[in-house]
């Protein structure tokens, strides 16, 4: 039998190239899987951060809101508490200065009606003493009253 040696470094060729592209194809399967593994990692990263980032700024907007909401409530309910105070510290003033103006009128009314008083009764006591006497006419008495009342 006659070897040719072209065809027998043929058949070695091709069982090298074989071994090299079955090798070569589970490499390629290696390579594939490994690249589907990062592209579904980084995929799941970026949506990972992305979802994260979101839930991020929606706690911060929530939480700037609450705060703005609670300022505000707190700002309304101060004025509200100062307008209340100032209002009934006015109402109080007005008060007081009313009772002070009605009680010092009405001591003065009293003391006006005193005096009056006391001259009615002196106007009434020196004329009861000119009508005893039966020489003083009617004219100074009622003179003397009116000089005195007014």
């Amino acid at each position: 039998m006659v070897i040719d040696s072209s065809s027998s470094d043929n058949v070695v060729r091709w069982a090298w190239v074989r071994s090299i592209l079955w090798k070569s194809s589970h490499y390629l399967v290696v390579v594939v899987v490994v690249v589907v593994v990062v592209v579904v990692v980084v995929v799941v990263v970026v949506v990972v951060v992305v979802v994260v980032v979101v839930v991020v700024v929606v706690v911060v907007v929530v939480v700037v809101v609450v705060v703005v909401v609670v300022v505000v409530v707190v700002v309304v309910v101060v004025v509200v508490i100062v307008v209340v105070v100032v209002v009934v510290v006015v109402v109080v003033v007005v008060v007081v200065v009313v009772v002070v103006v009605v009680v010092v009128v009405v001591v003065e009314v009293e003391v006006v009606v005193e005096e009056e008083v006391v001259v009615v009764v002196v106007v009434v006591l020196i004329c009861s003493e000119m009508l005893l006497d039966a020489h003083t006419p009617m004219s100074t008495f009622l003179q003397l009253f009116l000089l005195k009342t007014h």
